[in-house]
Formats: structure tokens, C-alpha cells, sequence
């Protein structure tokens, strides 16, 4: 095995990574289990024998108890094949540190991310495998899936190829699998277990003892994470024979399983403080350990905490983790144990007061993380400096790094944080802040994946407790992004959900956003009589309380819906009244707007001489409001209708000036629109223009 990953459940797996992992130091023993592996990736399969193309990857299968080394042993598979596969190694974990098992849409999900691919929010698991197999059709990788659970966890993510190779490592076997070809594993010879335990200590000490050395072995029966642990053990007190180790672990042969029994003498043997600090990191989000949740969780200092954190590392109890930052990680085969030991020895108060003081320690990082994006503000400045140094970023890029590299810990933070049901405060922070920082940090469309998940832990916290304002806006949240991702069927139902909860808790905001997401629904979904009622109630509602802005868009948006239905009398009507509207509030480029869209109306409506009026009056305001897309617009739009009015002299005069206004020759007074003149530049179409000052009322603009 390796003296860095010889703990198979350890390993760094609960991302995706398109690269090879970093090549270990030494692999010792399983020569056999890595030939007969290579032998199975050449040998002909069931349909090959029957003369068809194999339909599907082919799956080797690494079985084994935690701890026995069986994710190194596939590490080590992988780093010798890497190079017959040209697109690159994927990898997931497919259980979480408790064992249970990751849903199959976010480990798809998290390998469709790793490809660069897309991936839709809140996506259906059906839909997320398939978009993965139709990605990896075209590819030949190597696919490397963790810690699975069973076949049904394993089967979604098959590829569909036969140039890929998927290989899992699992307890057991993947019945309803075909064709699946299993490596199982038990523990290390004695010379492989020996010459591990001489990777920790002192090779002096095995030599003027080997006896002890292979009894030692023999009690640990070989398994690699607990060898590790006692040369971990050894290493730390360098006067301790091997054979008084061997002797104490001898007389524990019926307390347990072995990996369990020679992690609870590690533990024993630990100043009581570090031991506290140990089993309390079982409750360490995702298995994910640095000096900041190590400090909440025990009370301590952040220098203590990394101190501690560096000798458990060293001991074999933690796993360094390759990252910018002070990073650490639980193996998975030791997290059930320590979570025994945590509940045993610790008070369930004490570990609910543990758990509550990382929560808050976490809101405030992700406080800090987002204020520093918004430094040119005296008050955030001055929130800033009244944080404690330990909580602050010296920059964004820092900010960002760290961010980055917790994502997978904060979201498991959350996901604990609502499943835990006794903290409910402290998650509906959290997530609150999280959602704030990711905004702030990677932009909406990039997180949007991990907002969907978010705010259905909001919804379900808000459900739980009873509080139907926070219901309004996560199902208003989920509702937009599923509106977004063409889901608009779906989106309609959390818009309807969304306005029952906005009545119940009497928040006309959330009600007036849900009337009018409800019609932009109905208007997606081609229903216009529909989308004209429900943006009439949202306006009745706007102009009870007297909100001119929001009038004046839903008198457009419902003269929108008319217009598509092809009731242009009510379309002009109700554009009219939006006219009125942005004019009574001053708003000079919303006015040309709505003038835009009333010619255009009237152009439908076979009225070529009130459009040409109507935007003659339009271009003026655009010119007014320095909208120079708009102007080259309304100018094309002049043109047209110069021509149907028999005028092409004109309309050629219109048109030319439209042209120039695109590539920049013409600028409105004041400051010039360099991004109009690059549109130019880059051959920007008539069709373009005028499609660029259309108001299409969409649900994704709510």
C-alpha cells in the first residue's frame, strides 16, 4: 500500500476530477488483485463471446471492507491505465461519511460539472444520467465510483460505451449488474504489512524484533488503515517496542472489529482534551476538517486547533488534503468509530452545543466572505473591523479561494444543519448567508445548480416550522429556476404554492410576485387569456397600493399577452396606459420603450401611419434617453413602414442611419456606448436590433 493512501476510505473522493490522482509514493502487495484486474479490462465479455458489440463499459469491481485498502489498491489501477484513456479520469464517492448513500442525481450531476458540461437545476435523476451517458458516448474515460452502496446506485452512471472502463469499490457485490468482474480483498501478507509498518517507524525497530513486527501484523490482520494507525501510534513514541503494541491489541482480540479496536486504543492513549477534539470531529460536515471547524467544534484556539489537527494527520487518524488552505479530511472507514466514541463519551448536550458552535462559527466566515466583495461601503467596513482577525479575509481572491475549496463541506453543512431538526435558527442563517456569498462569489447562473438545493432546504424548514412568508419565497425561488430550465409546468405549480403561502402570511410582495410569475407561466405555456387575468390581478393589486413603476411594466406585459393572442385593440390599450404610466413617473427610457412596442402594435394592427407617428416620438425619447440600440430600432422600424407607405427613398434614409448607429458613426449626446459600437463591429443584424428592444414578458424576468 502507500504510506499517504494506504487507507482505502480515506481517499480524497468526494469530488469529481477530470485528472489523474497524484501519483503515490510506494504501493506495497496486491501484485496478483492489480494483474488479475488488468487481465479483466482485456478479456472478451458476455457479448463479445456471443458475437454483439458490448453494449455498455466495462465494470471491475474492487470489494472489501472499509479500511482494507480496496480504494488505494483502485487508485493504483487507475494511475497504471490512465493513459489508454485520452479523456481524462472521473471520479465520485458515492456515500457520505455516515454511510449513507449519495443520490444518484448529485453524483451525475457532479460529473456532468467536472466534463465543463452544464448542469439544468433541480434536474430529475432520469434526466441527469441520461445527460451524462450522452456525454461519455463520444468519450473514452476512465470512471472511478467510491464507496457504492449497490447496483442501484452504480447502474445510472454506466456508461454507454464500451471504450469507457467503470470501476467501483464497494463492501460487496453489484448484483443486476451483467457482466461485472470482482476483486475481492482481505488483508496484506505479513512482508507487505511488515514493510508498511516500516514506512511510519524506524526500520531499526522492526529488524532487532521481526517476530514482533509480523505478530503485529497478525493482529491487525493485515488491514492497511489499521497498520497505519499503529506505526502511527509507534511513530509517536519512539522508546515503544512493537511487541508490547502487538501484546495490548492481542488481549482486545474480542472487542470488536479490528480497525475499530486499534482505533479506540489510539484514542485512549491521547491527553483527554485531544481526545475530545478527535471524536468530535465526526461531526465534521462531509468528513471535510480545517483549523476553523476543528476550533468551533472543541472550543479552542485556532492555533491549537491546527497543532492538534497536524498530529492526528500524523498519527494516520486524518488524511492531508491537497488545497490552498489548511485542509483535512476523516476516512471514511474510521468516521463510524469516532462517531460511537462521540456518542458514548459526550453528553447529547455537549455534542448538540458542539454542533450549534460550528454552525455559527460557519455563518460568520460566510458573513465575512461576502462583505469583503462590498469594501467600498463605510458600513460594511466597519462590520469588518469589528470581526475577530481570525474570521476575516485580508482580500476577495481569498475569500473566493476559501469559498471554493468548503463548497462541498458548506453545502453538507446545510443538508445536516435541516436534517438535525434541533437547529433550525442557526440553518435558516446559514443558509441565508450561503446563498448571499455564493451570489457574491461565483454569480447566479454558476451556483445555480447549488441554490436549488439550498432553497428546498429552506422550503422544507420554513414547512417545518410553520412560517409560510419563508415558504412564498423559497417556492418563489425554486420557481424561477425551474422556469429557467424549461420546467415551466413545474414552475406554475411552486408559483400557485408560492401565492397560497404568500396569502397565508400576508406579504403582498409575495403575492403580487407570484400573481405575476402565475401569468408569465400561462403566457409560456401559450396560454394568453390566462397570462392577460392573472397580470390584471398583480396590477390590481399595484394599484391599490399605489406602486406606479410595477403598474406601468404589467400594463405591458398584459398588452404582451394580448398582442400574442391577436386582440390588438386591448394590446394598444393597454400599451397606451403603460405609456401614460412611465411618462406620469418620468422615466424617459421606459417611455421609449413602451412607445417601441405601441408602434409595433399598431403595425400588426394594419395602422402604418399612427406607427410612423408613434415612432418618430420614440426615437426622439431614445435619443433622449442616449439609447443608441433602441434608436438604430425604432429607425429599421421606420423604414419598414416607410416602405409599405410607398416612401423608399425614405426608407433607405431610415435604414442607413439605422446601420450607422449600429457601427458606431452616429452617438447621442453624452457619454459614447462602447458596448453598441463592438455590437456593430461584430456585424450586429438588422433583426438583432429590433428583436434587442422587444418586451417579451417571460417568466425568468420576474
Amino acid at each position: 500500500m502507500t504510506d499517504q493512501a494506504v487507507d482505502a476510505d480515506g481517499a480524497n473522493l468526494s469530488g469529481t476530477d477530470r485528472s489523474p490522482a497524484a501519483a503515490p509514493g510506494l504501493f506495497l502487495g496486491r501484485t496478483r488483485e492489480l494483474k488479475e484486474l488488468r487481465a479483466d479490462i482485456e478479456r472478451a465479455g458476455l457479448d463479445t463471446i456471443s458475437g454483439r458489440k458490448a453494449p455498455r463499459a466495462r465494470v471491475l469491481l474492487i470489494a472489501g471492507r472499509p479500511g482494507s485498502g480496496r480504494t488505494a489498491l483502485a487508485e493504483e489501477l487507475v494511475r497504471q491505465i490512465a493513459e489508454r484513456y485520452p479523456d481524462g479520469v472521473l471520479r465520485a464517492r458515492l456515500a457520505e461519511p455516515d454511510g449513507a448513500p449519495v443520490p444518484v442525481e448529485r453524483a451525475a450531476g457532479d460529473l456532468l460539472a467536472a466534463l465543463g458540461l452544464p448542469v439544468p437545476p433541480g434536474a430529475a435523476e432520469d434526466d441527469l444520467s441520461q445527460a451524462l451517458r450522452t456525454a461519455l458516448a463520444e468519450r473514452r474515460v476512465l470512471l472511478l465510483l467510491d464507496d457504492a452502496a449497490g447496483a442501484e446506485q452504480v447502474d445510472p452512471l454506466l456508461p454507454d460505451n464500451a471504450d469507457c472502463l467503470l470501476v467501483a469499490v464497494s463492501r460487496g457485490p453489484l448484483t443486476g449488474i451483467a457482466d461485472v468482474r470482482p476483486c475481492t480483498l482481505g488483508g496484506l501478507d505479513a512482508k507487505s504489512g511488515v514493510e508498511l509498518l516500516a514506512q511510519h517507524i524506524d526500520p531499526v525497530r522492526i529488524t532487532v524484533d521481526p517476530r514482533a513486527a509480523e505478530s503485529l501484523v497478525e493482529v491487525c490482520q493485515g488491514q492497511p488503515a489499521a497498520l497505519t494507525l499503529a506505526g502511527g501510534w509507534l511513530a509517536a513514541r519512539p522508546k515503544a517496542a512493537v511487541s508490547d503494541l502487538a501484546k495490548q491489541l492481542h488481549a482486545d482480540l474480542d472487542e470488536g472489529a479490528v480497525l475499530d479496536r486499534v482505533l479506540r486504543f489510539v484514542h485512549d492513549s491521547l491527553p483527554g482534551s485531544a481526545a475530545r477534539v478527535l471524536r468530535l470531529l465526526a461531526l465534521a460536515p462531509a468528513g471535510a476538517v480545517d483549523p476553523q471547524t476543528a476550533s468551533a467544534l472543541a472550543g479552542c484556539s485556532l492555533e491549537s486547533a491546527r497543532d492538534l489537527l497536524d498530529d492526528f494527520a500524523a498519527l494516520g487518524l486524518l488524511r492531508t488534503v491537497a488545497s490552498p488552505l489548511p485542509s483535512y479530511e476523516v476516512p471514511g472507514c474510521l468516521h463510524p468509530a469516532l462517531a460511537a466514541l462521540a456518542e458514548r463519551l459526550e453528553r447529547p448536550a455537549e455534542l448538540q452545543l458542539a454542533r450549534a458552535r460550528m454552525l455559527e462559527r460557519t455563518v460568520r466566515l460566510l458573513q465575512s466572505c461576502r462583505a469583503i466583495t462590498e469594501t467600498d461601503s463605510a458600513e460594511t467596513r466597519e462590520r469588518l473591523g469589528s470581526l475577530p482577525p481570525g474570521l476575516r479575509f485580508p482580500h476577495p481572491r481569498a475569500a473566493d479561494q476559501w469559498l471554493r475549496a468548503r463548497r462541498p463541506a458548506l453545502l453538507a453543512a446545510a443538508r445536516l444543519a435541516v436534517a438535525d431538526g434541533e437547529l433550525d435558527t442557526l440553518a435558516r442563517r446559514l443558509m441565508s448567508q450561503l446563498v448571499r456569498a455564493m451570489v457574491a462569489h461565483l454569480g447566479t447562473q454558476a451556483a445555480a445548480g447549488d441554490l436549488y438545493g439550498i432553497h428546498r432546504l429552506v422550503l422544507d424548514v420554513a414547512r417545518r416550522r410553520h412560517l409560510p412568508r419563508e415558504q412564498a419565497a423559497a417556492l418563489l425561488n425554486l420557481a424561477d429556476l425551474d422556469a429557467r430550465t424549461g420546467r415551466t409546468a413545474d414552475a406554475l405549480a411552486r408559483y400557485r404554492a408560492a401565492l397560497d403561502a404568500g396569502r397565508a402570511a400576508n406579504d403582498p410582495y409575495a403575492t403580487g410576485r407570484a400573481m405575476e410569475s402565475v401569468g408569465g407561466a400561462h403566457q409560456e405555456l401559450g396560454d394568453f387569456d390566462r397570462a392577460a387575468d392573472w397580470f390584471g390581478r398583480a396590477l390590481a393589486q399595484r394599484l391599490a397600493r399605489d406602486e406606479r413603476e410595477d403598474a406601468a411594466r404589467l400594463y405591458g406585459r398584459i398588452a404582451t399577452a394580448h398582442t400574442y393572442a391577436g386582440r390588438y385593440g386591448e394590446a394598444l390599450r393597454n400599451w397606451r396606459a403603460a405609456v401614460a404610466a412611465h411618462r406620469k413617473a418620468g422615466d424617459v427610457a421606459a417611455h421609449a420603450r413602451a412607445l417601441s412596442e405601441l408602434a409595433r402594435v399598431q403595425e400588426y394592427a394594419g395602422r402604418p401611419a399612427d406607427c410612423l407617428r408613434t415612432c418618430q416620438e420614440a426615437v426622439e425619447l431614445a435619443r433622449r434617453a442616449e439609447d443608441v440600440r433602441l434608436q438604430a430600432a425604432l429607425q429599421l422600424r421606420l423604414a419598414d413602414t416607410l416602405e409599405r407607405l410607398g416612401d423608399p427613398a425614405a426608407a433607405a434614409l431610415h435604414r442607413g442611419a439605422a446601420e450607422r448607429l449600429l457601427a458606431g458613426e452616429i452617438r447621442p449626446p453624452g457619454p459614447a456606448d462602447a458596448s453598441t459600437a463592438q455590437d456593430g463591429q461584430d456585424g450586429t443584424s438588422r433583426e438583432q436590433a429590433a428583436d434587442a428592444c422587444e418586451i417579451r414578458s417571460t417568466p425568468g424576468e420576474d
